[in-house]
């Protein structure tokens, strides 16, 4: 048997025999070559490889390109936490992760190797498809590319990609085999929301809770891939469970002390139905409404006209126009909200939490029962793509609904890929 290595970088085996003696001339040529009308005429079989898409394909399987649909959720979530909508900026950061994610990816085959190349001989560099030294090229282009992205997005934004990109080298190259690897990679998918904070308005400490929800979510999953190649104990499945649901507690039960787009800070205006306090007097702050006039001008009329309620009318209309009692603010204050809107935002932070927890639920209960490379593999892929709508809702719950739907439409991309290229 001879092993020949093929334009394209695969390995083909073509069996050599000795010619029998007959008088078909046909038997002496590869049964391949007369499947196949591409053989060349010294009977050299073609390549079983499409070419370009095999070497593609080759470097989606290294890339996990199916993984990068649960990507821009953290820069958006990271935004949203803020208060702030997505600009610019924004996009620059999702490009930054991106980057940063993908040489990840390429780096971890290429410090894995020799461990692939006993556990996972398909993988793209131990089956020799794609040459290690091309791998890590590939990661140290990607990490430049992502720390110039950041750059552009500002100094905050580069202020934080720079320790995301030390944290993924480190994770790869050092800390991944050690007991601080999930800790490791669950700070790398903190960061990369703060990425996100810090591109739009420069300020992450908003984003803070939501980047530890996020990274605590990335932490239980790491902790179960340890062991998605040879199997091992239900304790890290088990452990995953229990940080779900008391993710899909957290989640739930603070959406409605999450920050609120646009709202104003606290200056004495009263409650939040934006009226003045029942108690005839103006907030503390001293504003007037803008009518010109005041008990001290005396105009008698305006005090005559004092309601019931003891609220003081803006001018002579008030008692005919009630909507003139509320006080000014912006168009997204939650005083010029409807009702239904704020429960809308409630009700979709509750949707969303619970397809996370659905998509995680039974595959790591499953890995639990029987902690199989198999169902460990399945429950570690249903980790990752969880992370899209645990993303959604952590925007939801910051009151960026629109954004949320938006990383919400991601999930199912994300899982058709998925059956495509693995993402493990």
């Amino acid at each position: 048997m001879t092993l020949r290595e093929n334009p394209c970088g695969c390995r083909d085996e073509t069996p050599t025999a000795a010619p029998r003696a007959t008088a078909d001339p046909r038997a002496t040529a590869d049964p391949r070559a007369l499947a196949d009308p591409r053989a060349t005429a010294g009977g050299t079989p073609p390549c079983a490889c499409p070419g370009r898409s095999h070497r593609g394909r080759a470097w989606a399987e290294l890339l996990r390109l199916p993984a990068l649909f649960s990507v821009p959720g953290d820069a958006l979530a990271g935004a949203a936490a803020t208060g702030a909508s997505p600009n610019t900026r924004t996009l620059l950061a999702i490009a930054s992760s991106l980057c940063l994610y993908e040489a990840g990816m390429a780096l971890n085959d290429w410090a894995d190797r020799d461990v692939d190349a006993v556990e996972r001989p398909h993988r793209p560099l131990p089956s020799g498809r794609i040459r290690p030294a091309a791998a890590l090229t590939a990661a140290c282009a990607l990490t430049g590319a992502g720390l110039a992205l950041a750059a552009v997005a500002g100094r905050p934004a580069l202020a934080v990609a720079t320790p995301l990109a030390a944290t993924v080298w480190a994770y790869d190259l050092g800390l991944k085999h050690t007991p601080a690897g999930p800790v490791a990679m669950g700070t790398a998918r903190g960061l990369d929301l703060l990425l996100g904070a810090a591109a739009t308005t420069g300020s992450t400490r908003p984003a803070l809770p939501s980047a530890a929800l996020l990274g605590t979510h990335t932490l239980a999953v790491t902790t179960v891939s340890r062991q998605e190649a040879q199997g091992g104990s239900p304790l890290p499945p088990l452990a995953a469970l229990a940080t779900t649901a008391l993710l899909t507690r957290l989640v739930t039960h603070r959406s409605s002390d999450g920050p609120t787009r646009g709202r104003r800070p606290a200056t004495g205006h009263g409650p939040a139905t934006g009226r003045f306090p029942a108690t005839g007097r103006f907030p503390a702050t001293g504003h007037r409404p803008a009518t010109g006039r005041g008990p001290a001008a005396g105009h008698g009329p305006a005090t005559r006209h004092r309601s019931a309620t003891g609220h003081r009318p803006t001018d002579l209309r008030a008692d005919r126009y009630p909507g003139a009692m509320r006080s000014p603010g912006p168009a997204s204050s939650p005083s010029r909200r409807p009702p239904w809107s704020q429960g809308s935002g409630a009700l979709l932070t509750t949707a969303l939490t619970a397809a996370y927890a659905a998509t995680t639920a039974r595959p790591y209960f499953h890995a639990t029962l029987n902690p199989s490379p198999p169902l460990t593999q399945r429950a570690v892929g249903a980790g990752i793509r969880a992370t899209i709508p645990l993303q959604a809702a952590l925007t939801a719950r910051s009151r960026g609904r629109a954004t949320a739907l938006l990383i919400a439409a991601l999930a199912p991309l994300g899982a058709r890929f998925a059956k495509k290229v693995s993402v493990t």
